[in-house]
């Protein structure tokens, strides 16, 4: 029986995918490096933003590049994210099971809170647990950890939901169950690649994983 459900929230809970992309995009050309493709990005989406962008320009220092592509998120966030369907309802039904729900992100808390009170999902949050929280980022399992001892929940009883090789790495290595989303840029079957014990194609699956019933991928 699941008592606790942990989100990841870049491309899960909320479609933050043109921001990103149209972010590396805009801090690349401010600071003349070669354009890459969005198919270039996608695969390293959901680790950490310097990862990303050492990858992106094999420069070891991407500390400007990063205030860049921050100061773009910032002036442009409201109007390059938007929902995705049935998150609200699958929370409000969760939470109204007793569920303990949280939020696990590689964002900054800022922006992140920015994002979830956007679309009303703050309420729904018991914790929630940014880079600014932790040492070590996803796929590292502190994240998910550190999310599990503030909600005092049991790790054997607690799922992640990601959408992200990463989110699943983690949650294995943190001894939580792991959740796919089939909404993933990156695609259903990268995702099986990690071996989730789970994939959802709505939100709404959940419903039927909490309740104890074996909805495998």
């Amino acid at each position: 029986m699941i008592e606790c459900v942990l989100f990841d929230l870049d491309g899960t809970i909320v479609n933050t995918n043109e921001l990103i992309i149209s972010s590396f995009m805009y801090a690349l050309e401010q600071h003349s490096q070669p354009a890459i493709t969005r198919e270039q990005m996608i695969p390293h989406m959901g680790t950490s933003l310097p990862d990303q962008l050492k990858a992106f320009t094999n420069l070891e220092d991407v500390s400007a590049m990063e205030a860049s592509y921050r100061h773009y998120q910032v002036e442009h966030h409201d109007e390059l994210i938007q929902s995705f369907p049935n998150v609200n309802e699958a929370l409000e039904e969760l939470r109204s099971r007793g569920i303990k729900l949280g939020v696990v992100t590689t964002k900054i808390r800022p922006t992140t809170i920015r994002a979830l009170e956007m679309f009303d999902l703050l309420q729904y949050m018991d914790t929630i647990i940014t880079l600014n929280d932790v040492t070590q980022l996803k796929p590292h399992p502190e994240p998910v950890l550190t999310a599990v001892s503030k909600l005092g929940a049991s790790p054997e009883k607690t799922l992640m939901v990601g959408d992200s090789g990463v989110d699943i790495q983690a949650a294995k290595a943190a001894g939580v169950l792991a959740a796919g989303v089939a909404w993933s840029l990156k695609g259903e079957s990268t995702l099986r690649k990690y071996n989730p014990d789970f994939i959802l194609q709505d939100m709404t699956d959940l419903y039927e994983i909490v309740g104890g019933e074996t909805a495998k991928p």
